[in-house]
């Protein structure tokens, strides 16, 4: 029997045993190298690549596109990388561009600017331009762009966050499907000012680098505080083992959408997972986080439950 707003892992027991043994103290590299042999056996088939495709005037303005050669229109899947706002890559996170197409999404991973060479508000920025990208080129690769879902997680769902929740972010026509966010950080003031209580380093290498030095201007940047936008299907997730401030900040987040805003979000606790873990799970043997995240999109979207088999 499944419990609301838990979503099981399925990963085999010996990939589950050592998540266990990290606890929160997860390490990316680890994590990346553990599930790198499920990854290597991850299907490929009816899936085709378009890579480092410009969508602004920045170096690291590229996206690779991952489009199923099955007839369109498809829904379109954003997916944004972490990487504590200074780093990471779309590189990262290709196990979801095969995926995703593999289910019928054409998929989308963009890079974005990182700090500290591009400080606040350049992610959401860089969200927005892919949106704008894809009203143009999303239909040349077989997606719908009124059928526009975006996800990011760590950093990258704070991206999404603030250009899905603020409106001064959003162009006019701005139009999405849903949005999902995976572990973000959501309240920078509230990271600032409880470094000791979440273990946040001091001086603090991400928010300092990102936001600037300068704490008190660290309240304009605070999502939670900053939402004017009209709801929307929203899924915010955080992992069982996942950092104090990630799963402290999807509850305020969740909290302030339904209590002030009049959103109802899905919220949802990623079984077994830390950090870094269900991002790289996409793809593989764990398919409790994967095919939430398909029947959300498709939720979102406006069409029928995906009723094949994706063991």
């Amino acid at each position: 029997m499944s419990t609301p707003g838990i979503t099981p892992c399925t990963l085999p027991e010996n990939i589950v045993a050592r998540l266990r043994e990290w606890g929160c103290d997860a390490a990316l590299p680890a994590v990346q190298a553990l599930f790198e042999p499920l990854l290597a056996q991850q299907p490929r088939a009816g899936v085709s690549l378009h890579a480092d495709l410009a969508y602004g005037p920045d170096e690291r303005h590229r996206l690779d596109v991952y489009a199923p050669q099955a007839p369109g229109p498809h829904p379109v899947l954003a997916w944004w990388h972490g990487g504590g706002f200074i780093r990471g890559s779309k590189a990262q996170r290709a196990n979801v561009g095969w995926w995703g197409a593999q289910r019928g999404f054409v998929t989308v991973l963009p890079n974005y600017r990182l700090a500290p060479q591009s400080r606040w508000p350049s992610g959401p920025e860089d969200v927005v331009a892919v949106w704008q990208w894809l009203q143009t080129h999303a239909a040349a690769h077989g997606g719908d762009p009124a059928q526009l879902v975006l996800a990011g997680e760590s950093a990258g769902a704070a991206h999404v966050a603030a250009a899905v929740l603020m409106r001064r972010f959003q162009p006019e026509h701005w139009r999405l499907a849903g949005a999902a966010l995976f572990s973000g950080p959501y309240d920078a003031r509230l990271e600032g000012l409880a470094r000791e209580a979440l273990g946040i380093a001091t001086p603090d290498p991400r928010n300092e680098a990102y936001f600037g030095p300068d704490l008190s201007a660290w309240d304009a940047a605070s999502i939670v505080d900053q939402v004017d936008a009209a709801p929307l299907p929203l899924w915010i997730s955080f992992a069982e083992r996942d950092l104090l401030q990630m799963q402290v900040q999807a509850g305020e987040l969740f909290a302030r959408l339904v209590s002030r805003h009049g959103f109802q979000p899905e919220l949802r606790l990623l079984r077994e997972h830390n950090h870094f873990s269900a991002g790289c799970a996409i793809g593989t043997a764990d398919r409790g986080t994967a095919d939430a995240l398909a029947a959300f999109v498709r939720r979102c979207c406006g069409l029928a439950p995906d009723t094949e088999s994706h063991a």
